[in-house]
């Protein structure tokens, strides 16, 4: 990966206020620690936040900003539209990007409309009796991000004890603020699909097949286990391979986003790819998978983000 634009200083960001900031953190970690090791001339900075205050980033000195937030706050707009108002270089997505992809339905409704399959899905409302759609289902926030309260539902009685589930935290205050979708379960093989490059430069990284021990690749699987099995480039049916790239990169153009981003598929026995998502802040920790990808690629972590920051520019 070329380094692109030199920077003789950058601000790595980390933190923010939701779910997943102690992964953002690890995140926005090893990204400083990655760059200083690619360039030891680059002063980094590491930044832990939470939220912007009103002053926004004017009390931050680099010449370049390489945000690492994940969540509704960092990755789903509100941290970018400060971004932009600041006007210096950032790695990353923009604001309407950042919403868009956030956004899982809205992420749906444009795949769908460039010719991507995605599974059936639709808001959940608990007053319905049962799912919208047919079960097998997964129940999953719409602005969340690894896996943080979805919920497998292979029965309308699993279905109904998620319901119950849901309502039960939100009396409890728990996230009273989410709104689910209900989307059909498609069975086979789910892979992941990491895209980098300038606007219009994009490329597909290699694939990486994710195959839990048991059950749900969900947040402890992710960031905590270490018994999911990662194969790089695997044996996929037909041309399903070069089918899962492509709308990788298709669709991370047509939500107009920057930089990274990864795409999360499941490979059915036609080997056709269904979309369940895109992230443009893909996790950068050792379990991460857009560095896994870029590794088998023959790209190391530190080479990996000096390109990333080699990108940034004004939203």
């Amino acid at each position: 990966m070329s380094p692109g634009r030199r920077f003789g200083s950058v601000a790595v960001l980390g933190g923010g206020p939701d779910g997943e900031r102690e992964v953002s953190i690890r995140s926005a970690t090893a990204i400083a620690q990655a760059l200083r090791t690619a360039d030891p001339a680059l002063r980094v900075t590491l930044h832990i936040i939470d939220r912007l205050p009103a002053a926004g980033l004017s009390d931050i000195d680099a010449e370049a900003l390489f945000p690492y937030l994940h969540g509704p706050y960092g990755e789903g707009g509100p941290l970018q539209d400060a971004l932009a108002a600041d006007g210096r270089p950032f790695v990353g997505s923009g604001p309407r990007a950042a919403r868009l992809a956030m956004d899982k339905l809205a992420t749906k409704l444009l795949a769908a409309g460039i010719g991507l399959s995605t599974p059936r899905a639709a808001v959940l409302n608990p007053r319905d009796a049962g799912p919208p759609v047919q079960t097998p289902v997964v129940v999953k926030p719409v602005h969340e991000g690894s896996t943080l309260g979805l919920r497998l539902c292979p029965t309308a009685e699993a279905y109904s004890a998620a319901l119950g589930d849901i309502a039960r935290q939100r009396q409890a205050g728990l996230s009273p603020e989410r709104t689910y979708m209900v989307e059909s379960m498609v069975p086979g093989r789910e892979i992941t699909v990491g895209v980098t490059g300038r606007p219009g430069q994009e490329q597909a990284l290699p694939i990486i097949e994710i195959i839990p021990r048991e059950g749900l690749y969900d947040f402890d699987a992710k960031y905590t286990r270490s018994d999911t099995r990662y194969v790089p480039g695997p044996s996929l049916p037909g041309d399903a391979a070069h089918r899962a790239q492509r709308a990788a990169v298709d669709l991370h153009r047509a939500l107009g986003c920057r930089h990274v981003s990864r795409s999360d598929f499941i490979i059915d026995a036609a080997g056709t790819p269904w979309l369940l998502e895109i992230n443009t802040t893909p996790g950068m920790t050792d379990h991460s998978l857009v560095p896994k990808a870029a590794a088998h690629a023959g790209v190391g972590m530190p080479a990996l983000c000096l390109g990333l920051l080699g990108m940034a520019e004004p939203a």
